[in-house]
């Protein structure tokens, strides 16, 4: 076979297919590139699901004439200077782009015009490249005193094939939402906005720079719920600094779609921090939950490799124990802060379902003229109709009560005063206990509302955590199989799995190396009681090639421990005491996590008395 030079229009195009994956890709680019150039205000717009248009405009430092060409020629930028030795340091990156790719891979498969005044220059330029083929700068209108406006039309048409790959418009559209969302996030003192086929999607003004601005920004784009929902997450070591917010385990999705994770700026689709954040919160979600974070991670750029891929989305740590040890801590250290804290909510979707439906008129209360009616237990709103003046079941007390002391006869009229407020125990968050309903719910009053406890929920997680104190006060337990059981491994798996011997002990697992591609197991954890050993071994050799840990056992010995803790709490259905109940109430309140149970949901809702008034028309 004859090698052949392929011409510059391939190269680009070939370059392309990896570069602008996607109209969003093409988005992701150009903004990007106007976020190096400084802009404080960008805005997209967008046609056909960016197929057809995408117009990308901001104010930043603009280009000037004679660097409009270069702009559009292959690994020419900006973003790189060599140093003294005339050397180009690549994990040197301080700006988002560096590879000078997108300008030449979109001109080489779309029509682009590229239109831009500098700083301080009196004209702006426009340049256009069509299908690869370049034209001259010509004297153009620019709007601003400076900045870039650069407009796609027909993306992939000179790669007609691309064109089949691609989705619905609608599909389309949304993956450019996501995208300008995700740098929305990431750069909060930056303006954005968003039209698709001129409907406003997005607006977003700027905000001031600092942890503030960038919840207002979160709010804006996550909504209310997470602004209210939220910890913060601000975690250094050895350099590296982890901030940001962490929803509440309450707060979860049921996909992953909902955690933004973002290094030195740039949004990033990582494994090892996504396999963090599975690991940070294993013990207070199912496996199909998934919790709901916006993570900025702030490394020193020798020690994170950005030049992984084109796209960029994906990046490489030279230390990932240290970066996934510091997720990990830092989240688990806000979690526990949060202590019985849970989503709120909960309490709105309590309250929704409390206000009445399908009632054809409301009436605070009876007319004057049947108030004394009324008053003896029954209302009849239709004088003289004959019906009797009491209706049944309303002669006596509304509910059944305690009595306090001193009141003897059930029929009296019951004076709340004379019951004895425990003062103390309504000041505490979850308040005091006032009765259980259906043998299942603990109903807690508050200086201003009410607290619904789950009481096989709340007792469920109070156990769980106390038997993982014993767990890492104690080791685990391990059991010595009668015979021990060799697992065949590819020879790369089964080093990694030996590499692990002392911290797969401590999780009571004992391992040793038995040649070449195989792993010799003599003891396992006694928790698992009869479990696949060979399948156990299998799960924690993927989890190293993943992400460095052995997340299989840990989570194995969580589930049993949660199973243990399922089976030895207070079931649903039990009648509590007073006592009882209190005790209940005030160990949750000592207890980190204890706002949900071992799956995420929430051990108890709180309902303001403002609200429950509004429910009843006094507010």
């Amino acid at each position: 076979m004859t090698i052949r030079r392929l011409p510059p229009e391939t190269v680009n195009r070939i370059a392309a297919g990896e570069v602008v994956e996607r109209p969003a890709s093409a988005v992701k680019e150009l903004v990007e590139n106007a976020l190096d150039a400084g802009a404080r205000r960008i805005a997209v717009q967008v046609e056909g699901g960016g197929l057809s248009r995408i117009l990308v405009e901001d104010d930043g430092s603009g280009l000037a004439p004679d660097e409009l060409l270069l702009a559009v020629e292959r690994h020419a930028t900006s973003k790189l200077a060599p140093d003294a030795a005339g050397d180009y340091d690549l994990l040197d990156i301080a700006t988002l782009g560096f590879r000078g790719e997108a300008l030449p891979s979109i001109g080489s498969v779309a029509r682009l015009a590229l239109t831009s005044r500098a700083q301080g220059a009196s004209e702006a330029w426009s340049l256009m490249v069509e299908g690869g083929a370049v034209g001259r700068p010509a004297p153009a209108a620019f709007p601003g005193p400076h900045g870039a406006r650069v407009e796609i039309r027909d993306l992939f048409y000179a790669t007609p094939a691309r064109l089949k790959f691609m989705k619905s418009e609608r599909t389309e559209s949304q993956a450019i939402t996501d995208e300008v969302k995700r740098q929305a996030m990431a750069h909060e003192a930056t303006a954005f906005s968003l039209e698709i086929d001129g409907r406003a999607v997005l607006r977003l003004p700027a905000e001031e720079p600092g942890p503030e601005g960038r919840l207002a920004r979160l709010s804006a784009i996550l909504g209310r719920d997470f602004a209210e929902n939220a910890l913060v997450v601000d975690h250094e070591r050895e350099g590296v600094r982890l901030t940001g917010y962490a929803g509440l385990p309450t707060l979860n999705r049921g996909s992953a779609s909902h955690q933004y994770l973002f290094v030195n700026g740039r949004p990033v689709r990582d494994r090892l921090l996504q396999g963090a954040l599975r690991g940070a919160y294993a013990d207070f979600l199912a496996r199909d939950r998934h919790p709901v974070t916006a993570l900025y991670l702030e490394v020193d750029p020798h020690a994170v490799d950005v030049n992984v891929h084109p796209a960029k989305a994906e990046v490489r740590f030279r230390d990932p124990a240290l970066v996934r040890g510091l997720v990990v801590g830092g989240l688990r250290h806000a979690l526990a802060g949060a202590a019985h804290r849970s989503a709120s909510t909960h309490s709105d979707a309590a309250l929704s379902a409390l206000r009445p439906q399908g009632m054809g008129g409301y009436s605070p209360g009876p007319s004057a003229a049947g108030f004394s009616a009324w008053r003896m237990g029954g209302w009849n709103p239709v004088a003289g109709s004959g019906r009797s003046a009491v209706l049944p079941g309303l002669e006596g007390l509304s509910a059944r009560a305690e009595l306090a002391p001193g009141l003897s006869d059930p029929g009296a009229p019951f004076d709340f005063s004379e019951v004895p407020a425990d003062a103390e125990a309504l000041d505490q968050p979850l308040g005091a206990a006032r009765a259980q309903v259906h043998a299942t719910y603990i109903i807690a009053q508050t200086r201003d509302g009410l607290v619904v406890v789950d009481q096989h929920a709340a007792h469920e997680r109070l156990v769980y955590e106390r038997m993982k104190a014993q767990l890492e006060a104690g080791g685990v337990a391990r059991q010595t199989l009668l015979l021990p059981e060799v697992v065949e491994l590819d020879p790369a798996e089964a080093e990694r799995v030996a590499g692990r011997t002392e911290e797969l002990q401590a999780l009571g697992l004992v391992v040793e190396s038995f040649g070449p591609g195989a792993i010799l197991v003599r003891e396992t954890p006694a928790l698992l009681g009869e479990t696949d050993v060979a399948g156990l071994i299998r799960d924690i050799a993927d989890d190293l090639a993943e992400t460095g840990q052995a997340l299989s056992l840990r989570e194995r010995l969580q589930e049993v421990c949660s199973t243990l803790a399922c089976h030895g709490s207070v079931r649903a259905g039990r009648r509590l005491t007073a006592p009882e109940m209190n005790a209940l109430l005030r160990e949750m309140e000592v207890t980190p996590n204890s706002g949900q149970c071992n799956h995420g949901r929430p051990t108890w809702v709180e309902l303001k008395l403002t609200d429950i008034e509004r429910l009843f028309g006094r507010r």
